[in-house]
């Protein structure tokens, strides 16, 4: 399952005590909580420093026949094919974890996704190869996307089961933790190179660097994973709590109808997503004089405020419900699209102000967007159905954002980004009022 999806709470074995560890103490939420922020961490820095190069490299390396604008355009194809390709990576490694066990499945992806990000760090431009440049960086992209399709590790899961009744806000947000960590770590490490290599230097070999750290930091992140996830108490416990893969096939038509609430109900969080980093950076850079490292910093210090936010999602969920702190900040987010956008064509004030409202409401949606109706999810399907739910979100929510934002702005102006913006609010009210009705029935 991918980065961002978290599954709902089964029902605890008869002789679990909460909070979070049974009777003989074998399974340590705070052992699985490193692990969950570990992992997310990994695969939302690998994210980011694609994302970040779609906008600040790709463009010129792989397209340079384009206008600046339609160059970054196809680059956010590419962008958006990967996320195609992320339902075809569950399938796939669901079938892998059903045959070998999740050890096997976690390892054969992380090792795809690493071999995939680091292949990049050696992609040949167009000035060397032509247009199959762009055909490589398609198959690496697609490549990527399937591995973040197959890195679930069950963690999440496993944390948010355990958790006491009256806090499952709070362990809810723990995973999405990952994201804003991420984006600070790649935004700091292209930020760095930009500034202390020349322009020349930077787009001959200094944008490459950040592929191979992000090879070197999954390493660290699988066999940290892999210490918790091939335990064998924790193997027991997947088992116990019915956290095991079912055929795809099987799971959507039995789940149909709560995987298509579930991916609609978290589109305002995942839209907000790529409105507040891939997009902005894209319009500053080919519509501002703003210098990619200023606008970098900023992003970097806006998902600190993201990470805070998501903090406060999981007490504010927690004293109100996560429904409600969802419906509640679609709203605003739909408020946002209204008049936020325009601030990128403000100079740094403006950029900054976008930025630091964009985190926040994007913390407080995000931080308790995943898994929100997965508990209508029977436990046989529950772990297949939760994978299935998030990728698809992803793909609709936020795969096509950051090209659809972008060609919109540019043919009618910044504010008609908005517009994409205020569709996912709606679809998540929309899905959530759906869902409370279904419940109430």
């Amino acid at each position: 399952m991918s980065a961002e999806s978290a599954a709902p709470h089964a029902v605890l074995p008869a002789d679990s005590v909460l909070p979070g560890v049974d009777p003989h103490g074998d399974v340590r939420p705070a052992d699985v909580a490193t692990g969950v922020i570990i992992g997310r961490t990994s695969e939302y820095f690998d994210f980011f420093v694609y994302a970040i190069a779609s906008v600040l490299v790709f463009p010129k390396w792989v397209f340079p026949y384009a206008s600046p604008l339609n160059a970054t355009l196809y680059s956010f194809v590419v962008f958006a094919v990967g996320f195609l390709a992320r339902p075809i990576g569950d399938a796939i490694f669901l079938s892998v974890e059903r045959a070998w066990g999740r050890g096997v499945k976690l390892t054969a992806a992380l090792f795809l996704m690493g071999a995939s990000t680091v292949s990049l760090g050696f992609l040949p431009g167009y000035a060397q190869v032509g247009w199959v440049s762009a055909l490589i960086l398609a198959i690496l992209r697609i490549c990527q996307c399937m591995a973040f399709g197959g890195v679930w590790d069950g963690l999440p899961s496993l944390l948010a089961i355990y958790s006491p009744e009256k806090q499952r806000g709070w362990y809810a947000m723990i995973p999405q933790l990952g994201a804003p960590l991420g984006l600070i770590v790649a935004s700091g490490l292209f930020a760095y190179f930009i500034a202390y290599l020349s322009p020349q230097d930077f787009y001959d070999w200094g944008w490459r660097y950040p592929f191979f750290v992000a090879f070197a930091i999954n390493v660290v992140a699988l066999f940290a994973r892999l210490r918790i996830v091939a335990a064998p108490e924790y193997r027991e416990k997947f088992e116990a709590l019915e956290l095991q893969a079912a055929p795809v096939i099987e799971t959507i038509e039995a789940e149909g109808r709560n995987i298509l609430i579930g991916v609609f109900a978290p589109l305002a969080s995942f839209a907000m997503f790529h409105m507040v980093t891939v997009f902005p950076l894209s319009w500053v850079m080919l519509f501002t004089k703003q210098t990619p490292v200023t606008f970098l910093i900023i992003e970097l210090i806006a998902a600190g405020f993201g990470v805070v936010a998501i903090v406060a999602s999981g007490y504010l969920a927690n004293r109100v419900g996560r429904t409600r702190v969802l419906i509640v900040t679609a709203a605003a987010i739909a408020a946002f699209s209204g008049f936020a956008p325009q601030l990128l064509n403000t100079g740094v004030v403006g950029e900054t102000s976008y930025m630091i409202i964009g985190f926040i409401l994007l913390g407080l949606s995000f931080g308790q967007a995943s898994g929100t109706v997965a508990s209508n999810f029977a436990p046989i399907y529950r772990y297949t159905a939760s994978a299935l739910t998030s990728d698809l979100a992803w793909l609709f929510g936020a795969g096509f954002a950051p090209f659809l934002a972008l060609a919109l702005s540019a043919r009618f102006g910044v504010m008609a980004s908005g517009v994409y913006l205020l569709s996912g609010a709606i679809a998540t009210v929309t899905a959530l009022a759906i869902n409370r009705r279904l419940e109430v029935d």
